[in-house]
């Protein structure tokens, strides 16, 4: 298995504390690359026009990364571009989207809905988008068993498109044959200790988001 991280050019305040570990190389975003070079880490490939950077960032972008790909097609974004590259050009098998929440909402909304796109459709149950407080997987219909991660209490189930039939059980508040054709957020879910939760649906792509509270709050939402 060949797993890729991108670090986009979100926020630096939204990053998993322990980022640097992730397995696998590292793809700069934009200024994400420049953030890679300044970890000391050197990404495999960059995307982007780099128009954020001064001149002597980008002098360090071009100086010390082989390969870097400007984007052509004002139809994709730096990030589209960055992982269509990762999957098709570099065979990945999986990838992990870092910084890429956070900032901008409209850059936000176009990384979360992004897997809909019909040429990722092949490799939505493959992307993943981390940040300090949020895990987020992407899936194709189907039947899937969640287990929750360690510190993570809040429970997500995002369609992204319409969808049908979806079911949640296991959970703190379950969902029977539901459909919409729309997309919609069922928020703040939860996870019952000990016990996986079963989620499925027949049609439709779905955010599954795991979440914690990193503020300590002790209330539901």
């Amino acid at each position: 298995m060949t797993r890729l991280n991108l670090l986009v050019g979100g926020p630096q305040s939204q990053y998993p504390s322990d980022w640097k570990k992730l397995p696998g190389a590292w793809v700069g975003v934009d200024r994400g690359t420049l953030h890679l070079l300044e970890a000391g880490i050197t990404p495999l490939f960059a995307v982007g026009d780099f128009d954020s950077l001064t001149t002597p960032e980008h002098q360090l972008v071009v100086n010390q990364v082989a390969e870097i790909h400007a984007k052509a097609d004002m139809d994709e974004t730096d990030t589209d571009m960055a992982v269509r590259l990762a999957f098709v050009e570099h065979q990945a098998t999986e990838i992990c989207l870092v910084g890429a929440t956070g900032g901008r909402i409209d850059h936000f909304l176009s990384n979360l809905f992004m897997p809909t796109q019909p040429r990722f459709a092949t490799y939505t149950n493959h992307i993943t988008m981390i940040d300090a407080e949020n895990f987020i997987q992407f899936y194709q219909p189907g039947h899937y068993q969640l287990t929750a991660l360690p510190d993570y209490r809040y429970l997500g189930i995002v369609p992204l498109t319409a969808v049908t039939h979806l079911e949640i059980q296991g959970a703190k508040y379950p969902l029977h044959d539901w459909s919409s054709a729309m997309p919609f957020s069922w928020a703040s879910n939860e996870f019952i200790p000990g016990q996986p939760t079963q989620v499925s649906w027949t049609t439709g792509v779905v955010a599954v988001i795991q979440s914690r509270d990193l503020r300590g709050q002790q209330l539901d939402n």
